[in-house]
């Protein structure tokens, strides 16, 4: 491991890329895990790491809690936040102090050899910008956008090059100021693809399902958030399809839906891929990982009932781009996913989403690798920036930093207007009284608990 004062310089013939990812949901993990695989049949070695098990005194299970309870108990609070973030430039003291606090670690557990490192979430990339920007990385940084659309925190000052699934992401990430981005196209499991009717057919017959029934796959993440219940009332009333969803790690939603007569509930799927061959339409809330693996699968995509913040800018860019649509209104609901399974609107959306992955055939995993062998110039450092250390801050504010920091959008929470009558609500909904005594008291102990890496 290098020395922390010393800067992590590429050797000439190392082909090593690091990943960053942050398991926030299973969203950053999943583009991380699906861009190792390819990166490593390409001939590089790869290593793995989970932002939240650099940051300091345990904050990581912070980070991921509190950004979870925030999407739970105070959904309008995450959406004012994400709309303030989008014009504050950065975060406020609280988030900057955070990130910081992860630069040191981060940059003491990447390998000597490390070529190029690669960020999947947005808080990785600001940290790992800061460090090329002071010089103490001096391999090229790339942060791969997961999203369709682009928060402006995910464009970090330092960051070489952004790799975009389409047109439309890469738009918005020069519009915030990113210099070099590059399209690539999306990256998914090569289970996911297109399969012929037989194989629909017993992807229906091993999960149970009706053998010729429209079928609606309702997703809501692998943390079960949004009005899926709602949602999954109005699929089963409108009857254009019969609705199975997928609750992920959610218990108590799944059987909340079960009581509600919702006959096709399941918890967590290890068989996705199948129960999207059996699936005639994905109706999602969030616009994340799991709607391009349904492109992949040749399953047109709808989005209803989207979560805040960044399920909305999603279903806005999906919909631009033409390969979802965005429903919203219940009462078009039932026409617009009749068009979509058995219409001329479903066929056009299969085209465009199927031309995201023929257009760039390798996707950002060459890109990366091409990056990571030839190189990028130096990165000029900008003027000295004062240093905010680390401290104890009051709870409420760092409870409601991470969490919106952790869903990808910032800790301005201090730039918005309002904020402190904003943290004391958020304070009310966030249930503290079961945080670790260290958090409830802002006394953190010291020390690195694990540097995360996975390989």
């Amino acid at each position: 491991m290098p020395h922390p004062g010393n800067p992590v310089c590429r050797p000439s013939s190392a082909e090593r890329v690091v990943i960053v990812s942050a398991s926030v949901g299973a969203g950053h993990d999943g583009a991380a895990t699906e861009l190792e695989r390819r990166l490593i049949a390409a001939g590089l070695a790869v290593d793995r790491f989970d932002l939240l098990d650099v940051l300091p005194a345990r904050l990581g299970r912070l980070v991921r809690d509190g950004y979870h309870r925030l999407l739970v108990r105070a959904p309008w609070a995450y959406q004012r936040i994400y709309s303030s973030t989008e014009c504050a430039g950065g975060g406020g003291p609280v988030a900057r102090a955070l990130l910081r606090s992860a630069e040191t670690r981060l940059l003491r557990a990447l390998p000597a050899d490390t070529a190029a490192v690669v960020s999947t979430y947005p808080g990785a990339s600001r940290v790992l910008g800061s460090l090329r920007l002071d010089g103490r990385l001096t391999v090229p940084v790339l942060t791969y956008l997961t999203d369709f659309s682009v928060h402006p925190l995910w464009v970090a000052d330092g960051v070489d090059v952004h790799l975009a699934l389409h047109a439309v992401p890469a738009a918005q990430a020069r519009a915030a100021g990113a210099r070099d981005v590059r399209v690539c196209g999306p990256v998914a499991d090569p289970r996911f693809h297109p399969v012929p009717a037989p194989e629909r057919a017993a992807a229906r017959a091993r999960f149970g399902l009706p053998p010729t029934a429209p079928l609606a796959l309702l997703v809501a993440g692998s943390w079960g958030v949004g009005p899926v219940r709602e949602v999954a009332r109005d699929l089963r009333d409108c009857g254009a399809a019969v609705p199975l969803v997928v609750c992920g790690r959610n218990d108590t939603l799944a059987e909340q839906l079960r009581a509600d007569g919702i006959e096709h509930v399941y918890g967590w799927v290890d068989d996705m891929p199948g129960l999207m061959h059996a699936a005639d339409v994905l109706v999602q809330n969030a616009g994340g990982l799991t709607s391009l693996e349904a492109f992949a699968t040749g399953l047109p995509v709808a989005s209803y009932g989207c979560i805040p913040g960044h399920g909305l800018t999603n279903a806005a860019a999906l919909d631009e781009a033409g390969v979802a649509a965005w429903i919203r209104d219940p009462a078009q609901l039932k026409h617009v996913l009749a068009e979509l399974i058995d219409g001329p609107r479903g066929l056009l959306q299969r085209e465009a989403a199927h031309a995201l992955f023929t257009a760039a055939p390798h996707g950002p995993a060459a890109e990366t690798a091409r990056v990571c062998r030839t190189g990028t110039a130096p990165i000029a450092a900008p003027a000295p920036r004062r240093t905010v250390r680390p401290a104890a801050f009051r709870l409420t504010t760092t409870a409601v930093a991470c969490a919106v920091w952790a869903g990808a959008v910032g800790t301005a929470v201090a730039t918005t207007d309002g904020a402190p009558d904003l943290m004391h609500a958020i304070g009310q909904h966030l249930d503290l009284d079961d945080l670790p005594h260290e958090h409830r008291t802002g006394h953190a102990p010291h020390g690195v608990h694990g540097k995360g890496r996975h390989v």
